[in-house]
């Protein structure tokens, strides 16, 4: 069941009917339910102009014309994307992936993967993954530069 909630910032989808709404806020699940609601021809005019793809309009006009043609558009609308469960894998676990690889990695091919500065992947190379993470990097000058890879962890 699809149930929309008309609030002040727009129109949201919910899969059930919420068990409270807030003041000025309208949950409708039907072209019905929404020419029911209290909602004054100024509101519903901002509601159409929100709408993607559609063309703007000046006046109300047909209240009950104007509602028609709101809920077709609102139905039209695709299901929004639920929420991913995988969480995003922060800047320090991309680095400590790139260092793990057998090819290591250099100062700068971690600042372009991260979007930081030299100093401050050196810095994440010295405070973070060596005193308080407690890995070992070893380094090598090779053909590309200085390589930087992760050997073992540090003994406690």
């Amino acid at each position: 069941m699809r149930v929309y909630i008309i609030g002040n910032d727009g129109i949201r989808l919910c899969r059930e009917a919420p068990a409270t709404i807030n003041d000025g806020e309208a949950a409708v699940a039907s072209k019905e339910e929404l020419h029911a609601a209290p909602l004054s021809g100024k509101r519903l005019l901002a509601l159409w102009n929100a709408l993607p793809g559609v063309e703007k309009r000046r006046r109300v006009g047909d209240r009950g014309a104007l509602i028609d043609q709101l809920w077709s558009v609102i139905e039209a609308l695709p299901d929004p994307e639920p929420p991913s469960e995988a969480k995003r894998p922060s800047k320090q676990d991309e680095v400590i992936a790139m260092l793990r690889r057998p090819e290591g990695a250099t100062v700068d091919e971690v600042a372009r993967a991260t979007g930081w500065q030299r100093h401050t992947v050196r810095g994440v190379f010295s405070g973070t993954l060596k005193k308080k993470l407690g890995l070992t990097l070893a380094s090598a000058t090779e053909q590309r530069g200085r390589v930087y890879r992760v050997d073992q962890p540090a003994s406690l």
